[in-house]
């Protein structure tokens, strides 16, 4: 089976839906999804950004934030839009990388449903355990785990191969041929270019 290697950062506005529904769209066309949490902070530095491009463009945020109500609803999703944005992905990140293949994608979801349909603060840690508890995972062993070395230490490997494959925000979705796609709308032509279709 092809995979399809799905890089997401939870500050990002986009990378929600297409979190929601990439499982489904994947099952239907025979790929495989590698859930790659990434953080978009270092990436961002690399090109000179020092904050999220829909608040260094007021005009750009504003679309950004109808669009996201837009979708959400066409998707039945909840929606809030979180405050401060962005938020500060990194404990998500951290747990998401010490989680195994298996159980990642339910944490995924549930910390996005939290982040965008509640708005809750995701990088408070009693946020992130009753996430967890909620997916029933254990919550103390896994942020411990999160703040291991390891976990770090695998979470900045990912960032630079992340890099190296040529992301540059979130969601972007690279082919096993390194085919990149950058966009929660362009989820179903990178699974298409996967599959070979």
């Amino acid at each position: 089976m092809v995979a399809l290697d799905f890089w997401f950062e939870f500050a990002s506005t986009y990378s929600y839906p297409a979190a929601m529904r990439i499982e489904r769209a994947a099952e239907a066309r025979g790929v495989t999804v590698r859930w790659r949490p990434v953080l978009l902070g270092p990436i961002f530095a690399a090109q000179g950004l020092t904050d999220s491009p829909f608040n260094a463009y007021p005009q750009k945020g504003a679309y950004m934030w109808r669009d996201m109500a837009r979708i959400c609803a066409s998707l039945d999703l909840p929606f809030r839009r979180p405050s401060p944005f962005p938020q500060n992905g990194l404990l998500g990140a951290r747990v998401a990388t010490a989680l195994d293949d298996a159980a990642r994608p339910a944490f995924v979801k549930a910390l996005y449903t939290a982040a965008f349909g509640d708005g809750a603060q995701i990088s408070d840690p009693d946020v992130v355990s009753d996430v967890l508890v909620g997916c029933g995972l254990p919550a103390r062993e896994t942020l411990t785990r999160a703040q291991s070395e390891d976990t770090k230490s695998r979470l900045r490997s990912a960032v630079d191969t992340a890099q190296a494959a040529g992301v540059f925000g979130a969601p972007s979705f690279v082919c096993e041929d390194g085919e990149l796609f950058w966009g929660n709308d362009r989820l179903e032509a990178a699974l298409d270019w996967a599959a070979g279709v």
